[in-house]
């Protein structure tokens, strides 16, 4: 049981890190080409090799979109709120790195089916293009070869045959590791971007993801405690007929300030909407407890370490 355990704790540390979610995606793209795809071999061959190709991967960032909690962070209550042009930037901020997060499954898709090359097989031999059906052809004519073409993902091997979806294979699977490439070098460099112009040391930062972290489980833990006893306390006055007990529960104004983004700022360093929270109501008594205020001036945070609550993702 403690293997299984520190397995699954490796696997959802991969998962954060995007390489659990590459894994899943390249096992379903093997399953999904195997099990569901299957070339006409006719006019509808390029057409049915894009969907393949590219709905399941716009599938895949949609879920990325609906599964993110940054997503609705920024979008509930957005339509009840002035119309301010600061907080459109700000959703629109946001909503980039979003997407950042949520492409991560569909490029893995595309590479890997690229990578399979059964979705462009069956696309391009259905293409019209005439400068690729040259590079397929060779030296073959043009009308019967593309004729041909069509139903080349069917027919049986012969050497013709072959040289052509060799080369249809070939070119594939370049495109793929040219997406690969580019994706691992683009990833590369947004993230010493990020870790150049951090405003924190390299400590600090990993501390501070620990902290967003632990916060974040605790909070399902305590909200999930908290709406028993309300939920019990309900009941129990409705059952029995009596006056409900007193239950403290945070304001609708409390829910909405610590639901919002954090920015972070080295002038006064929360590590989150709820520090920030709980230590500015020690100005109002609420609470007695130290301050971590800094006296030093505030920086300018880049773009990329703006905002922390996307320590959790549920792809």
């Amino acid at each position: 049981m403690d293997k299984f355990k520190t397995a699954v704790a490796i696997a959802h540390k991969q998962t954060s890190m995007g390489l659990g979610l590459v894994a899943l995606t390249a096992g379903g793209e093997q399953i999904f080409s195997a099990v569901a795809f299957s070339c006409p071999c006719n006019q509808l061959n390029f057409f049915y090799g894009l969907v393949f190709l590219l709905v399941p991967a716009l599938a895949l960032l949609l879920l990325g979109f609906i599964l993110s909690e940054k997503t609705w962070k920024v979008l509930t209550g957005m339509c009840q709120e002035p119309r301010r042009l600061r907080r459109l930037f700000t959703a629109g901020s946001v909503l980039c790195r979003v997407s950042c997060i949520a492409l991560v499954a569909p490029c893995s898709w595309i590479a890997m089916a690229l990578l399979n090359g059964k979705y462009y097989e069956c696309a391009m031999t259905g293409t019209n293009v005439t400068a690729y059906i040259k590079h397929l052809c060779g030296d073959k004519n043009l009308d019967q070869c593309q004729q041909e073409l069509s139903s080349l993902p069917c027919l049986g091997p012969k050497e013709d045959r072959q040289r052509v979806l060799m080369t249809l294979r070939a070119d594939s699977q370049i495109l793929g590791w040219l997406l690969i490439a580019s994706i691992m070098l683009s990833n590369l460099l947004m993230i010493c971007m990020a870790r150049c112009t951090s405003p924190i040391s390299y400590l600090q930062l990993k501390f501070w993801r620990t902290y967003v972290q632990e916060e974040s489980n605790l909070m399902d833990s305590y909200s999930s405690k908290h709406a028993k006893e309300l939920a019990e306390r309900n009941l129990k006055s409705f059952f029995n007929q009596e006056p409900p007990e007193d239950i403290s529960t945070p304001s609708n104004r409390a829910w909405k300030k610590i639901s919002s983004l954090y920015k972070f700022s080295t002038k006064d360093h929360y590590y989150s909407t709820i520090h920030r929270y709980v230590e500015e109501s020690c100005d109002n008594d609420m609470m007695k407890i130290a301050s971590v205020k800094s006296s030093g001036t505030a920086d300018n945070i880049p773009a990329a370490l703006g905002f922390v609550d996307d320590v959790r993702m549920a792809l």
